[in-house]
């Protein structure tokens, strides 16, 4: 028997496999963290169906869909084993005709088999819920510094040792500058993007800490959402801060780590700041990255660029609650840690760590 539950329930289930099977598509642009995709139309076959519906109604669109799921059932069930893994909690759009064939199908073949009513267009309006919240009641701990201080580095650090690290330029797979996608793989969309920010949110006790790096409202494309602009504003401010020369220096590591140091991409990049800095200086940074003066090019835009930017201390500042010298990032992020853990919010409820 197929058993209709809420995405509240779907989301709290455990030793089971959420099977989306809505089209290769659909489930590119967004789906519920976790779940496995399965389509039961594909995107030309919905496509198809889609326009004969429009054209001549339901029942000959119904007509074809069946034809098109039936020629393919084989591989369906073959796919269904590979995947399986406990429980199945189905989805497809809005709780409809794929989802409801595919749980049959599981059903007849003997599994347990869980329907999630109203479909991924249920988790949606879970999500927009849970993102209208004005605050957060968790504490963040929220990470400043000029550019190369390292925040990154310090949170990956604080993860590996238990902290609770919400990486959002991880999550965004953008580093937050103009030379923020070289190197990294496309970013997600807005809808999956804030599916992990709330499993991430939503996975925290109440009165649990969380460490989080300065952001502005966007990360490349993508908008954070409001609660976590103002539990940045509002967070526990801890200030990083490093020499210019190490700074330098961990920026050339990070961007010129690819094929041929990634000049091309550099170029392209600097390109992006004619506006800021005019075409003349522009050609003569670009020049210098052909000639592969990294050093040079990267001084040039933290000091007359991006630290007039963000305006940090680059030094020890009574503004923050905490102030570290990140020149040595292990003894950096053990510092942060002692700070954390020292913090009565901290010592109060941290029982569940959860990274992402």
């Amino acid at each position: 028997m197929v058993e209709e539950i809420t995405i509240e329930e779907a989301l709290k289930m455990e030793n089971s496999l959420l099977l989306d099977v809505r089209s290769e598509g659909e489930f590119s642009t967004d789906t519920i963290p976790g779940a496995v995709n399965i389509p039961v139309l594909n995107n030309n076959e919905r496509a198809r169906v889609g326009s004969l519906y429009h054209q001549e109604g339901p029942l000959p669109a119904r007509r074809l869909a069946l034809e098109l799921v039936e020629s393919k059932l084989s591989s369906l069930t073959a796919a269904v084993e590979y995947t399986r893994r406990g429980n199945f909690v189905v989805f497809c759009w809005r709780g409809g005709e794929r989802s409801h064939y595919m749980a049959s199908l599981l059903d007849t073949m003997g599994y347990h088999v869980y329907r999630i009513k109203g479909g991924y267009k249920s988790y949606r309006r879970y999500v927009n819920e849970y993102l209208e919240k004005e605050e957060l009641p968790q504490t963040s701990v929220v990470l400043h510094g000029l550019t190369g201080v390292g925040k990154t580095e310090i949170l990956g650090l604080l993860r590996e040792k238990g902290i609770t690290v919400l990486d959002l330029e991880g999550l965004a797979r953008h580093r937050g500058s103009v030379y923020g996608k070289i190197g990294l793989p496309p970013s997600p969309s807005q809808k999956a993007f804030e599916s992990e920010i709330v499993k991430f949110l939503s996975s925290m006790d109440e009165k649990q800490v969380f460490v989080i790096e300065c952001e502005s409202r966007r990360i490349g494309k993508l908008l954070l959402p409001q609660p976590l602009v103002n539990a940045i504003k509002n967070g526990i401010r801890v200030l990083l801060y490093a020499p210019l020369t190490t700074r330098v220096k961990r920026i050339c590591n990070i961007y010129t780590d690819g094929s041929a140091n990634n000049i091309e991409k550099l170029q392209e990049s600097t390109s992006a700041l004619v506006k800021r800095l005019g075409r003349t200086k522009v050609a003569e940074l670009n020049k210098m990255l052909a000639e592969k003066n990294f050093p040079q090019v990267f001084t040039y835009l933290l000091t007359k660029y991006y630290d007039p930017l963000y305006k940090y201390p680059d030094g020890p500042n009574k503004e923050y609650a905490y102030s570290v010298d990140t020149s040595d990032v292990g003894k950096a992020a053990t510092q942060v840690l002692n700070f954390i853990t020292g913090l009565p919010e901290y010592k109060s409820d941290n029982s569940k760590p959860s990274s992402y």
